[in-house]
């Protein structure tokens, strides 16, 4: 969901303070995993909007996006990079619902007691965003 080991490693630290400064709030323990999980991907969540702001006062080099952009190669590390790139590019809500379906493979019915949101529009995000990951990465690739 963030992009970045480190700082996705800095977020779930973050998480993982705020979740143990209000372990006496989770009020039933057999759905801790749930309640923790929520506080993660609140934190991302928060993280993606501060970075957000951050990056709209930064300057972009829009030559060194179009070659990140514009690159083709079948190596197995530059194809994730470029997967990563599209992931950022696309809506943070569609990113969090792909990303819990996809790569946590959470159900629907547990992506909805995770984030509060409705199953079909949790289906609709997931869809949304494979249609804007595929649209990106046909861009790279000339597919």
């Amino acid at each position: 969901m963030i992009g970045s080991r480190d700082e996705a490693e800095d977020v779930l630290q973050s998480a993982f303070i705020r979740a143990y400064r209000a372990i006496d709030r989770c009020r039933d323990a057999s759905r801790f995993g749930a309640w923790l999980y929520q506080i993660v991907a609140n934190e991302c969540r928060t993280y993606v909007v501060r970075r957000g702001r951050r990056d709209a006062r930064l300057v972009r080099d829009e030559a060194s996006l179009r070659a990140i952009v514009d690159r083709s190669s079948s190596d197995r590390q530059e194809t994730l990079e470029d997967v990563e790139y599209a992931l950022q590019q696309i809506d943070p809500d569609q990113r969090e619902a792909f990303v819990m379906k996809y790569v946590e493979e959470l159900s629907y019915d547990e992506m909805a007691e995770i984030t509060g949101v409705s199953v079909s529009a949790l289906k609709m995000r997931v869809k949304r965003a494979c249609a804007r990951l595929r649209e990106l990465l046909e861009e790279v690739y000339d597919v």
